[in-house]
């Protein structure tokens, strides 16, 4: 019997990777061999520009901007993290609660520019307010992930090295954008209300949640060894029938290309509005690769 094929992974702990890395669910023919970065968001870089990694979770913008420069990842029909957005937009509350719909012309600071998280709430801002992504100033300290990308006139980089909620404080920014790290209590304020109606409702409309992270596989392990990223896939599916949420309800964990290719499209259709991406990308372009791989594997 032959050794199985180690795969180098990042995937942050989760309801669906603690059944793998815990080897509740293992395969003889693949090891996933878990690289912990943390936070996760840190081991994006070095896969889009150097596959340091052969599988790796990955932010769907950086997927999308990955493939349409040409970056050597393959996009993999597995969603793994998810999350509603809309209260991740705050303002510092002694300074007054700002409306949502005041916000045209004002500094709205976020990590950076390509942030998935950010790009949710730019997107709800737009279609919740009619508020156009340009029409508002943004602030970032991190670059993208995909070095080839550059961020519109609209967006400024700041050396500062101030936290978001310090630069809030201290009036440097009317408002932020927050995910993971998004901080407690009563000294910030929501910018956007009812932000959990809002949310379930949008919900119930389009029947996804809002994607953060993707699973990719490097190009190179995918033409080096293509049936070692397609049990992988099957691990990963072994591993969300354990984790799913029950039927009819939200679930941050999604699979398969006929779920993936409207939630895709609508992503796409945001990027193209915020100038994440250079050209709108077809969805053959987006799963194409990975469906060639898969052969329709559990789909």
């Amino acid at each position: 019997m032959t050794d199985p094929v180690t795969l180098r992974t990042v995937l942050a702990t989760s309801a669906l990777s603690t059944p793998l890395k815990q080897r509740v669910i293992t395969s003889p023919r693949v090891r996933l061999d878990f690289a912990e970065v943390s936070p996760v968001h840190e081991a994006f870089a070095p896969m889009v520009r150097k596959q340091a990694y052969d599988l790796c979770e990955l932010a769907i913008v950086t997927c999308l901007q990955a493939i349409a420069y040409d970056r050597p990842v393959v996009m993999l029909p597995v969603v793994v993290a998810s999350r509603f957005q809309r209260r991740c937009l705050i303002s510092y509350r002694p300074r007054g609660v700002l409306a949502a719909a005041e916000l045209t012309g004002k500094r709205i600071g976020v990590r950076s520019y390509t942030q998935t998280t950010g790009m949710w709430v730019r997107a709800h801002l737009t279609e919740d307010y009619g508020l156009p992504t340009e029409s508002m100033h943004w602030l970032t300290r991190d670059p993208a992930h995909v070095e080839q990308y550059q961020d519109p006139s609209f967006v400024e980089h700041t050396a500062s090295d101030k936290s978001l909620p310090d630069m809030l404080r201290d009036g440097d920014i009317d408002a932020a954008i927050l995910g993971n790290d998004l901080p407690q209590g009563d000294e910030f304020a929501p910018v956007i209300p009812d932000a959990a109606t809002k949310d379930l409702a949008w919900w119930k409309q389009h029947r996804f949640m809002p994607i953060n992270h993707m699973m990719v596989a490097s190009r190179d392990v995918c033409r080096r060894n293509p049936s070692a990223v397609k049990e992988a896939y099957r691990l990963l599916a072994l591993a969300h029938e354990l984790s799913a949420a029950p039927e009819g309800n939200p679930s941050p964990v999604l699979f398969g290309f006929e779920h993936l290719r409207e939630p895709v499209r609508w992503i796409i259709d945001a990027c193209m509005e915020q100038g994440l991406l250079p050209r709108r990308l077809g969805i053959d372009e987006v799963f194409g690769p990975a469906e060639h791989m898969l052969g329709g594997l559990l789909d």
